[in-house]
């Protein structure tokens, strides 16, 4: 009875097209499970985000004293607020193994589906970095500032380009006004936009190790792959929650328990680590202009990776030098990470330059070894 209901109601419908009766190929691996990671993730900063905005007030005088309000007189304010926060951490790295999954097998050959996960990307960038200056502590302030910052290098517009994102000459009240508003809302956009992903996704199938066409064989996702999206929401949600609980903070930066103060500047500033392999760029290019423009081709560039692949099969496990190219790509991203997270100073700056030239040199030498694969 509720095999046939689910085929006739709907909404039923819907929801047994894409969880039980969607054609998934059938060597997929466990690397596809982190599609589904993200969505659980998704949900959970949206839910935990919504009740921390009962509590949070988004002014420069109260918003540190309403996180610590959260923290210790709401009751188990404190958990869902390091969920929040420790979640984050876990979507990008889901979100850094499913855009490597899909440079590695060639997942970005679906234009449209990868380009709709390019935005995606870009969105949740914005949304962690908008949220990251909530708190109004020390960090916070002064890495809004140098991050705003930077638009002032785009000739002609940088400046009233900036003061637009401030709401005057100086980061204020105003500002975190936006940005608490901005951080409300893209969530919900991000949501928007997944489902036009997955649409996508499903319209042309999933990719899977072989390289294969997607319809040459297919078995339903429910059971063959539910048990192991199950698998990893369980080993997700267990880390999340032990680090949560025993470890709270371990991920926080020390200057931002204090309060934001624009008179003394923190002796280091750095974002998150998320982004700090884009923050190691920015630095590495002696000029304002050319870090800028550094920063934003270090992500621009994945919407041009469907048009800069020249080999004859799909996935680049086909090809060995390009695997080689893949594994020095990911060093050179914990790499970049690491320098990010260093002082301005010598050997980092130069080190910086050099893992920079690395990180850029993958992507154009990547079609590089296709073509000389192919020949070979």
């Amino acid at each position: 009875m509720f095999s046939s209901l689910r085929k006739t109601h709907p909404l039923l419908k819907i929801v047994s097209n894409v969880m039980v009766d969607l054609p998934s190929p059938s060597s997929i691996s466990l690397w596809w499970n982190l599609g589904s990671l993200l969505g659980v993730c998704l949900v959970i900063q949206v839910v935990s985000g919504l009740f921390l905005s009962f509590h949070y007030c988004p002014s420069a005088e109260l918003s540190f004293d309403s996180v610590v309000h959260i923290m210790q007189n709401v009751n188990l304010g404190w958990l869902l607020r390091s969920v929040h926060v420790n979640c984050g951490t876990f979507f990008f790295i889901c979100l850094y193994i499913h855009i490597g999954r899909g440079i590695y097998y060639g997942s970005y050959m679906s234009v449209f589906t990868w380009s709709v996960g390019v935005v995606l990307f870009i969105m949740t960038m914005a949304t962690a970095f908008l949220g990251y200056v909530l708190p109004w502590g020390q960090m916070s302030f002064w890495g809004a500032t140098v991050i705003t910052s930077m638009f002032s290098a785009i000739p002609y517009i940088g400046g009233g380009l900036v003061q637009w994102l401030w709401g005057g000459f100086a980061i204020g009240e105003v500002t975190l006004v936006r940005f608490y508003s901005l951080h409300f809302l893209l969530p919900f956009v991000i949501c928007a936009v997944t489902m036009i992903h997955i649409l996508f996704l499903h319209q042309g199938g999933s990719n899977n190790p072989l390289g294969l066409d997607s319809n040459a064989d297919k078995i339903p996702f429910h059971p063959f792959f539910s048990v192991k999206d199950l698998m990893g929401f369980s080993s997700t949600l267990f880390f999340l929650f032990y680090l949560s609980y025993y470890w709270p903070v371990f991920l926080c930066e020390a200057d931002n328990f204090f309060y934001a103060n624009p008179l003394v500047t923190p002796s280091h500033i750095q974002p998150e680590w998320y982004f700090l392999f884009v923050y190691a760029i920015l630095r590495s290019i002696p000029n304002k202009l050319g870090g800028v423009m550094a920063l934003l081709m270090s992500i621009v560039i994945l919407f041009f990776m469907p048009f800069m692949h020249f080999g004859k099969f799909l996935s680049n496990g086909m090809y060995p030098l390009c695997q080689i190219f893949f594994w020095v790509f990911v060093a050179d991203f914990f790499l970049l990470t690491w320098i990010g997270a260093r002082a301005v100073e010598a050997p980092y700056i130069f080190l910086g330059q050099v893992f920079t030239g690395v990180y850029f040199g993958f992507f154009l030498l990547l079609p590089v070894a296709h073509l000389y694969s192919d020949k070979v």
